[in-house]
């Protein structure tokens, strides 16, 4: 009975970090899904420690080749990873009520206000924060890829990045999806090319 109940304790303790974890990546992300990513980063690699920061990587990665929000998305693979079906239900709701039932309950006085000064404050306030917070994201992923690939091939697929997406306009998904597949014969590659060089330098 004893070991029952401290089996369902566990249970509903999980279900209870997903709803709050989920909840509060909702409520306080402000500005589209990108903007949310730190957040739910912090939830799962720092606060809960579900996973670490290169699992992160990789699903935020293959997620971002799948269509949809991302911060849901998000949201849906750690309550799947978690509790199964039922946590993603339930991480999801978690992510996209309260935000839900707030713009139902203030769309009107924001439409009303939209040319307040005091609006404009708030918003101009926010948009700092979220530009640190995405520069650290971007920092520690950025020294993720210089420790796993290599000083050159970091470099390189940074440069190759921003050249697919910014300057030639390709859709992300599909810039990811050429990355992952590299990436799948990365090691591969990397051994050839190491086991050649032994054998010239022998």
């Amino acid at each position: 009975m004893g070991m029952h109940r401290n089996s369902m304790t566990k249970e509903i303790g999980v279900y209870k970090e997903l709803i709050i974890a989920m909840g509060r990546t909702g409520i306080l992300g402000y500005g589209g899904g990108p903007s949310v990513i730190p957040l739910i980063r912090y939830e799962a690699v720092t606060r809960y420690r579900w996973m670490d920061d290169d699992e992160f990587g990789e699903i935020l990665a293959l997620a971002n080749t799948l269509p949809g929000p991302i911060a849901t998305k998000m949201a849906a693979y750690l309550g799947y990873r978690q509790k199964g079906a039922m946590g993603a239900v339930i991480a999801v709701l978690a992510h996209i009520l309260p935000t839900s039932l707030a713009m139902i309950a203030l769309l009107g006085g924001l439409y009303a206000l939209r040319h307040s000064r005091f609006v404009a404050g708030m918003i101009a306030a926010v948009r700092p924060v979220i530009f640190v917070m995405l520069g650290m994201m971007a920092y520690e992923f950025a020294a993720k890829a210089w420790e796993g690939l290599g000083k050159g091939f970091a470099i390189g697929f940074g440069f190759a990045a921003f050249l697919f997406l910014h300057v030639l306009d390709i859709h992300p998904g599909i810039v990811v999806a050429l990355f992952l597949l590299y990436g799948s014969f990365h090691l591969k590659i990397m051994e050839r090319f190491n086991r050649k060089h032994e054998e010239k330098g022998t």
